[in-house]
């Protein structure tokens, strides 16, 4: 098998390094990563100014490695679009931090498998569900999660998007695996106001998480929040099939 790895976190990420170990032990990797961290570009691409990519050596022993001065979704549809790296998996991760519910929306890990679906490429995102900075990081235990999902003979992927999210804990604490949806998370958004040198304003956003929809026990939080790896699968296609149909019987 040949992996295309990327994440949003940078070239020089642990995660990223401690994901290209574990998918060498299944086939050939390449890598086209961002040469800084990227966290909640979300799906954005770049098109208002020029790429620039170079070949990066932090990777002894990977032949094709590269960093590119753009977003992960830029990573995957150069290296695709482009460069014609021909690959059976995109892999996106090990992201430091979680891609729980509505993340998936703003997160550049979870942006770069999404756009390796739309190439229609089988794609896997992988996150570890790391809540503090000061936590400790299990990184280990998010390799050992997906080795364990590879190896799986039934567990082929034939197209779309796998979106991996795995507890902070060591392995021993881990309970097993679960086929999960996505929950619903809402965060309280402020915005910091402050001066520069030069007198003029800007603001710096930040939020916690104020309310999680976690209530039937099937979708991420939970999964995550009982040790459990969850794995939920995600479909390109966002149409409202029932808002469609009055929506069609109205018109016709």
């Amino acid at each position: 098998m040949r992996f295309l790895v990327t994440n949003d976190d940078g070239i020089y990420a642990e995660g990223l390094r401690i994901l290209v170990e574990t998918l060498t032990l299944f086939g050939d990797v390449c890598i086209v990563a961002p040469n800084q961290e990227r966290s909640g570009v979300g799906h954005g691409i770049t098109v208002n100014r020029p790429l620039r990519i170079d070949k990066a050596t932090v990777f002894p022993g990977i032949q094709e490695s590269y960093v590119m001065d753009g977003t992960p979704a830029d990573c995957v549809k150069l290296a695709i679009e482009s460069m014609n790296l021909e690959v059976d998996f995109v892999v996106s991760g090990i992201n430091n931090g979680a891609n729980l519910g509505t993340d998936v929306f703003y997160s550049g890990t979870v942006a770069a498998a999404f756009e390796g679906a739309l190439q229609k490429i089988p794609s896997i995102a992988v996150s570890l569900c790391k809540t503090s900075p000061t936590d400790q990081t299990y990184y280990q235990t998010a390799a050992q999660s997906l080795h364990t999902l590879l190896a799986k003979k039934d567990w082929a992927i034939t197209s779309g998007l796998v979106n991996i999210n795995v507890p902070n804990v060591p392995i021993e604490l881990i309970r097993g695996f679960k086929a999960t949806k996505l929950g619903v998370n809402r965060y309280k958004n402020e915005f910091e106001k402050r001066l520069d040198p030069r007198g003029k304003p800007y603001y710096w956003m930040k939020g916690v998480q104020s309310e999680i929809d976690c209530t039937d026990g099937d979708d991420d939080f939970c999964a995550v929040d009982q040790n459990f790896v969850s794995v939920t699968p995600l479909l390109i296609d966002l149409t409202n099939y029932q808002k469609l149909l009055s929506l069609q019987s109205m018109f016709t």
